[in-house]
């Protein structure tokens, strides 16, 4: 079934229709990593996005539920250029057309990806409407005043979520948290506490944590929707607790302490990131999924492509832009949480 893409600047693209049908609008990225398709369907921080795929083939190894990184799909719609009808992977449990259509995603393949990946990049993310019935010079006002709002508050946990066992205990404040993110520190000896993103400061030092962890999530960090949880990590971070955020985390903690975010023209999504570590010069490439950058001078890390800033150390608390947990990606910093682990165990032992 033919499907079509407009985009807010009126320009149209005809390709065909796979997973769910219907009409979907969103603000269109794109996604430059060769694997890691499930991971990306399955991250919550691409809430209110329609996600585009670079690379041409897509699908190629299934489904694999035990891949998953939470058990929403994040993406409201998936563009390809060629998803793979017949996986070949002795853990598949289906094919990924099946998969969105069951899950009541859109999907849109056949249309020239690179060609829509050259106007993102040389225009700046914009919005897009999905729809398979053809366009008729309709006006543009949907599409043009779509945006994201109460992005975290859609995608976090509803309520209070333990996993593993250890001797330390980590308050997780789930934004719209990858499982990489819980496994990792459960790997390294954590009984994790995983907290909706509107407890507050007063519940979660209830639970003795012996160090905070700030998730990744969707949307605006300026959004006023965050307000309150800024405001609780800012009570955090006054009880000296060792904090670590990653992604979104890494914004609000970054907000909460005095710094300004903005809207990077296209953001940085993918699995080939470099990042380089200023105080000891080193460059790590890492999977990153981002529209926003901290506004910043002091960094402890920065991209290496845009000189954008990647991380920031405040003492007992600090956070990173990209993923060092990288399920589906590289896993060259995943040496933060044990950096984590260190500064927990260092705080304890005052």
């Amino acid at each position: 079934m033919a499907a079509y893409l407009i985009l807010e600047n009126g320009y149209i693209m005809k390709g065909e229709s796979f997973g769910s049908k219907g009409e979907i609008t969103g603000e269109v990225v794109f996604a430059t990593g060769m694997t890691g398709y499930l991971e990306t369907l399955t991250d919550p921080s691409y809430y209110g996005q329609i996600v585009l795929q670079t690379f041409p083939l897509i699908g190629n190894y299934g489904v694999i539920p035990s891949d998953f990184e939470s058990s929403i799909i994040g993406a409201k719609a998936y563009i390809v250029k060629r998803p793979c009808q017949n996986p070949s992977n002795f853990r598949s449990e289906g094919s990924l057309g099946d998969f969105l259509n069951e899950r009541g995603i859109v999907g849109l393949y056949g249309i020239d990806t690179r060609e829509l990946t050259r106007i993102i990049r040389e225009n700046g993310v914009m919005n897009g409407k999905i729809t398979v019935n053809p366009p008729t010079g309709d006006d543009l006002r949907e599409v043009r005043s779509y945006s994201i709002k109460n992005a975290v508050a859609a995608v976090s946990s509803r309520g209070i979520v333990k996993t593993g066992k250890g001797i330390r205990r980590v308050a997780l404040m789930d934004f719209g948290a990858k499982r990489g993110i819980s496994d990792a520190l459960t790997a390294r000896g954590c009984e994790v506490w995983s907290f909706p993103c509107g407890t507050s400061a007063k519940d979660i030092i209830q639970s003795a944590p012996n160090g905070i962890m700030l998730s990744n999530g969707p949307g605006d960090p300026a959004d006023p929707a965050n307000t309150g949880i800024v405001e609780t990590i800012n009570i955090l971070q006054n009880t000296g607790l060792p904090i670590f955020g990653i992604c979104l985390g890494h914004q609000l903690l970054a907000v909460a302490n005095g710094y300004k975010t903005r809207k990077l023209k296209f953001g940085h999504r993918g699995s080939n990131q470099p990042v380089k570590e200023l105080s000891t010069g080193r460059v790590y490439i890492t999977s990153q999924n981002h529209g926003y950058a901290v506004v910043a001078e002091n960094n402890s890390f920065i991209n290496v492509n845009d000189g954008t800033c990647e991380g920031l150390d405040y003492g007992n608390s600090f956070s990173v832009q990209f993923h060092p947990e990288a399920c589906g990606g590289p896993l060259d910093t995943d040496f933060l949480f044990d950096r984590f682990i260190e500064r927990i165990d260092i705080y304890a032992a005052r």
